[in-house]
């Protein structure tokens, strides 16, 4: 044993040879049990303000803040195309083609170009006010997909229900829905062209809308309508519930 230590010793403290330096004794636990080192952490790199990054990426004293919010309506009343215009990321979609077998039950008088439905929800994202991100959820119009609602709006923090004022009576389901539940919400009206247009107060008249509530009239096929009306869901969800 003291043969084996010794010429270990001898090793370490062997002097340098021809002007080389004596190599640094390995320290054995340096090693894992597979005999290779651990490697060494790279750290992530750091967003650059040329690169167009956001203020609060810059910053890592903050953390952009993700709210939730659901987009609700009727048949063909514009939420797909609603979440498609705003979104920065390229949208989930769950389009089907639309077939005979479901021409009873939905209507397409109104929308009669409409070849696809969805069957189960729409997805974007838009970051708004430097650290504020809006996940935005589009929910199937028809009531045979009404089960999926519940699922939908856990966690959001508020509504959005589409109007068309062709067919008022097909946003009263949503309308009655986050009333029941005490979701917070505002009316956007959707207007297609060819239709006449109401102010914001005949349609709360004419949908019994409570005077705390927003009504807009927006057009969701345009980027800058659709924010503007996402704004008045944040700003009106803020009253609703400040904390």
């Amino acid at each position: 044993m003291d043969s084996v230590v010794s010429d270990a010793s001898a090793v370490s403290d062997s002097p340098s040879v021809a002007g080389i330096p004596a190599q640094p004794k390995a320290d054995p636990f340096e090693r894992d049990t597979a005999g290779s080192h651990t490697p060494t952490p790279v750290p992530a790199p750091v967003p650059d303000a040329d690169d167009g990054a956001q203020d609060w990426q810059l910053d890592h004293t903050r953390a952009p803040i993700a709210t939730k919010i659901v987009v609700a309506g009727g048949f063909g009343v514009g939420k797909t195309t609603f979440v498609r215009a705003v979104s920065e990321i390229t949208p989930l979609q769950t389009e089907a083609l639309m077939t005979r077998a479901s021409e009873d039950t939905d209507d397409l008088s109104a929308t009669p170009d409409k070849l696809t439905t969805t069957v189960a929800m729409d997805f974007g994202r838009i970051t708004l006010d430097n650290d504020l991100v809006l996940y935005v959820f589009g929910t199937p119009g028809q009531q045979r997909f009404w089960f999926m609602w519940d699922d939908l709006v856990r966690g959001a923090i508020g509504a959005i229900v589409l109007a068309d004022t062709r067919r008022l009576t097909d946003c009263f389901p949503a309308l009655d829905y986050f009333e029941s539940c005490g979701l917070p919400y505002i009316v956007a009206v959707n207007h297609f062209e060819g239709t006449e247009v109401f102010e914001a107060e005949d349609v709360r008249e004419a949908l019994t809308v409570p005077p705390h509530v927003p009504v807009v009239i927006m057009d969701a096929r345009k980027r800058y309508s659709v924010v503007e009306s996402l704004l008045a869901m944040v700003a009106h969800a803020l009253e609703a519930t400040p904390e």
